[in-house]
């Protein structure tokens, strides 16, 4: 039983730290005029553009729909913009503007600020450590999810981004 309640307080430890360091990103996305969640598209789209609505929101994982509201926006903003797909009529491919890759690439040095203030202050072999156990643990919450997700190549795990989703989450390829 002492077992479990060691677990637990790790767990609630480990939300409290993730809820913390979202706020963080979250406030100083916010300085520079982002939402995580529209952090997340551009930065997505800094890796690879030309995807369909649909496929963002499968690697973000969130809805269609939840997606298709934030495009509006970017687009709106100037951000992004669709360009229909040859061949299908109703699905349309994001691409960045001008102003999305330099805002896109504005958030990725304002996340990478905060890995400098924060996990880079670790001596490298204690964050060697640390990623082993947020690996294991990854693994076992996939596990107890049931979820098969294909595997990502090192090069795109070895770089630093951003990422939101499930809620508030700051892009990390590999997480």
């Amino acid at each position: 039983m002492n077992e479990l309640l060691d677990a637990e307080r790790v767990w609630f430890r480990l939300l409290r730290v993730n809820t913390r360091m979202n706020s963080v990103i979250a406030d100083r996305l916010r300085e520079i005029g982002l939402s995580v969640p529209q952090c997340d598209i551009l930065t997505t789209l800094t890796e690879q553009e030309g995807m369909s609505q649909q496929d963002l929101a499968r690697r973000l994982y969130v809805t269609k729909g939840n997606i298709s509201g934030l495009v509006d926006r970017l687009v709106a903003a100037a951000l992004v913009e669709r360009r229909t797909i040859p061949g299908d009529r109703r699905s349309h491919a994001i691409f960045l503007t001008e102003d999305g890759r330099r805002m896109a690439m504005e958030a990725i040095a304002v996340q990478k600020r905060f890995v400098e203030e924060t996990f880079a202050k670790m001596p490298a072999d204690r964050l060697a450590d640390f990623e082993k156990l947020v690996i294991e643990v990854r693994d076992l919450v996939r596990a107890a999810a049931n979820v098969q997700e294909p595997a990502i190549g090192t090069a795109m795990q070895n770089k630093v981004r951003t990422t939101s989703p499930p809620r508030a989450r700051i892009r990390s390829v590999g997480s």
